[in-house]
């Protein structure tokens, strides 16, 4: 069954918003994927924070016009897909490069990061980032790190004299002025 004009219209409206808001995104390609891999794939997108379209190349195309992802669809050929998130971009790659490894079937063909388009090596080197929350516990352990020595030193000292004086005590070396 043949897909309207006004259908096809409301499909470049509705993915037109959606690729607007989108800040990162990777397109990708595949053959013969099982609905059930289909279905693995658009959940684990889903569980980074992403979602995820097969679209037909010239609506993504028309779609994308004007958009900081346009770069990315414009030569498409063959099946598409594309996965995008206006969150977490290492998210994204991790999820989809980790499914690539299990699955074969389906290929990167590009990605797009804060509109720029990048190439596939880099939509690998992005999936081997660390995420926002690797990154966040680094910089408050680089934070709390000069603190935590600053108090260290500060007890040392208080330590240390409370060592020496109870040494001091053991051997008895402190006697009374009357002894």
């Amino acid at each position: 069954m043949a897909v309207t004009k006004a259908k096809k219209a409301e499909q470049v409206q509705k993915l037109k918003a959606d690729l607007e808001k989108a800040s990162s995104m990777i397109v990708g390609t595949f053959s013969k994927l099982t609905v059930d891999k289909d279905f693995e794939l658009r959940k684990t997108v889903r569980a980074a924070g992403g979602r995820y379209q097969v679209v037909k190349n010239t609506l993504a195309r028309i779609a994308s016009e004007g958009t900081g992802v346009a770069g990315a669809l414009q030569a498409l050929e063959g099946v598409t897909s594309i996965a995008y998130t206006s969150g977490d971009p290492v998210a994204l790659a991790k999820a989809l490069s980790k499914y690539v490894e299990a699955n074969p079937e389906f290929s990167f063909k590009a990605g797009v990061l804060e509109g720029r388009v990048i190439s596939l090596p880099e939509v690998k080197a992005l999936a081997t980032m660390p995420s926002k929350e690797e990154l966040y516990a680094k910089l408050l352990f680089l934070i709390n790190s000069p603190a935590q020595r600053l108090v260290t030193v500060m007890n040392a000292v208080g330590r240390d004299l409370a060592v020496v004086v109870n040494q001091g005590v053991e051997k008895q070396k402190f006697k009374a002025a009357g002894e």
